[in-house]
This record gives C-alpha cells, structure tokens and sequence, in this order.
C-alpha cells in the first residue's frame, strides 16, 4: 500500500499493469467500504485501487491498512478535509495507469466478474465513453438513477410535480429516472447513468476533461454524461451486470447538509447547460423553483426527525 501525503510509502512499480483503476472517495463510509475493497481486489481482472479518503472521523482507515498495508494495489491519499467528491477523484486521476478507469461509490459491492465483464463490453467500441450497470439495493430492485435521462427544467418540474409517470420520456418531459421501465435485453445507449459506478475510458477523459469541482455532491456525475455526449462519446447501460450500493452510507446523517448541496448542483447544472440566452426571468423562476423546492424538504426533514 502506498499513502500520498502520508508517512509511509510503498514501492508499487512491481505491481502487474491493472486492466482497470478504481478510484474511490470516502467520507466516514463504515464498514462497508471494507467489503468494497475487498470485493474489488477479487476481480478476476488486475486491478489498482486509488482511494481518496475526505478526512473520515469514524477509524475505518486503520482497518484499511491493517488488513492491505503491504498490497501494493492499494494507494491512499488522506485529506485533512472533506473537499468533495469531484475534487477527489481528480486528486487521484493523475495517478491512474490502466486505460480504464473506474469510479466508485464506496458503499458498493461488487461480484468477482463484474469488471472483467464491462470490459468485454466496452472494448472494441471506441464510440463508449462512459459505461454504467445495473445498480440494485440491498432488497435486490433496481435503483433510481443508474441509467437516466438528461435532467431539463422541464423534467425536474415534471418531477417535482408527480407528472413524470403520466408521460414517460415524451416530448422532453417524463421521469428522470428510468428504473420503473422494462429492462433492455442488451446494452443501450443512454443520456446519463449513475456516479455511483461509472466506467470511464481514460483516452476520452483527455477530450473531455476531468470532473467540474464546482460541484461539491450531487450533479456532478450528470454534468460529466452531458459533457461526454457533446464530445461526442456514446454512454452505455449494461443490464446484464450487476452491483449492490448500500446508497447514502457516508451521509445519512446530515440530510439536510447532503440537499442543500444537491440543490445547489442542481441549479449549476440548469444555469451551465439549460440557461436561455440572458432571460433574467427565467434564471429566476428556476432559481425560486430549485430554493423552494430545497426549504421544503429541509423542513420535512427537520420535522421528522424532531418528532423521532
């Protein structure tokens, strides 16, 4: 193991080039981030781990390096401070030698042919960009978001509004999320797919660019799909594998903490892709809508957990 910015420090030049570099940051994940690198470094591909801890509190680091101190796979930059989850993955990208690259949540699991698999089906398609999978819950139903659709104003309305269901994907409106439609026989092109778990070709990373750090949590993974479509690069939805993700792990609690940031992403990402030339009232019809929008659920949350 090699710790950037730490003590100690590893050879790793011996290691076997990786097929694919997992990138992770952390942020007091639990547990669960053990059984994510563990299920990780039993792929059936090589791989190296490039984990980015954001200045985790909850002792899960010395447990990391008791049980992979001398695996020179493993590599870790400790933060002194939550910088957020674009801002971690690119403080780790540098380091990533595999023409693959794979970010992923630290509270997801993954089975010993879940990499060598994606990569059977993304090489030789130099169009894909980008690849997601199937994401369940621990329950084992789909989970919301990994394979979506671009989220326009008009969809997020539609959204907020409980219309999405009556008109799914037509004219521009529908839900975001597409876990309530059927499944696809095989893999298809999408507009977005979950951060959760994005495979990503580094040669196209160098035609896109790395993460917006503008975003803190939430959106970030959706403006990097937008980015990647207007290069050019087809983003892919794999049904046929699978993960689990223990969703939220790292911030259920601070609820409120995690909205706020996520409304904020989300009024970044209408202003950078959706704003209608310099239509003062539009940019302020979305911003009421989007601040609105985040007061409410604010209070729900406050309420509720009040009353517990």
């Amino acid at each position: 193991m090699l710790e950037c910015g730490g003590a100690s420090i590893r050879d790793h030049k011996s290691m076997s080039a990786p097929d694919c570099s997992v990138i992770i940051v952390s942020f007091n994940a639990g547990p669960v981030l053990l059984d994510c690198l563990r299920s990780v470094l039993h792929s059936t591909i090589a791989v190296e781990i490039l984990l980015v801890d954001n200045a985790s509190d909850d002792g899960i680091l010395q447990q990391v390096s008791n049980e992979w101190g001398r695996d020179q796979r493993v590599r870790i930059w400790r933060n002194p401070t939550n910088i957020g989850f674009a801002r971690g993955c690119n403080q780790a990208l540098p380091a990533a030698s595999a023409p693959w690259l794979l970010f992923l949540n630290p509270d997801c699991v993954v089975q010993r042919e879940t990499l060598g698999q994606m990569l059977e089906v993304v090489q030789g398609r130099e169009d894909v960009g980008m690849a997601g999978c199937l994401i369940r819950n621990p329950d084992g139903t789909e989970q919301a978001g990994c394979r979506r659709r671009e989220p326009t104003p008009m969809r997020s309305l539609s959204r907020v509004l409980h219309l999405s269901r009556s008109a799914p994907g037509r004219n521009g409106v529908g839900d975001l999320n597409m876990h309530r439609e059927p499944l696809p026989p095989e893999p298809i092109t999408v507009e977005a797919i979950s951060g959760a778990f994005m495979l990503v070709r580094r040669e196209a990373i160098g035609r896109v660019g790395a993460l917006d750090e503008g975003y803190f949590l939430h959106f970030e993974d959706l403006d990097w799909c937008r980015r990647f479509r207007d290069a050019g690069f087809s983003i892919l939805f794999v049904p046929s594998v699978e993960v689990i993700h223990h969703k939220g792990t790292g911030s259920r609690g601070r609820p409120v903490w995690v909205e706020w940031h996520k409304h904020r992403g989300m009024l970044r990402y209408f202003r950078k892709f959706h704003r209608k030339g310099n239509f003062v009232l539009t940019d302020l019809l979305v911003r009421i809508g989007v601040w609105s929008r985040f007061g409410l659920l604010a209070t729900v949350i406050t309420v509720r957990r009040l009353l517990k």
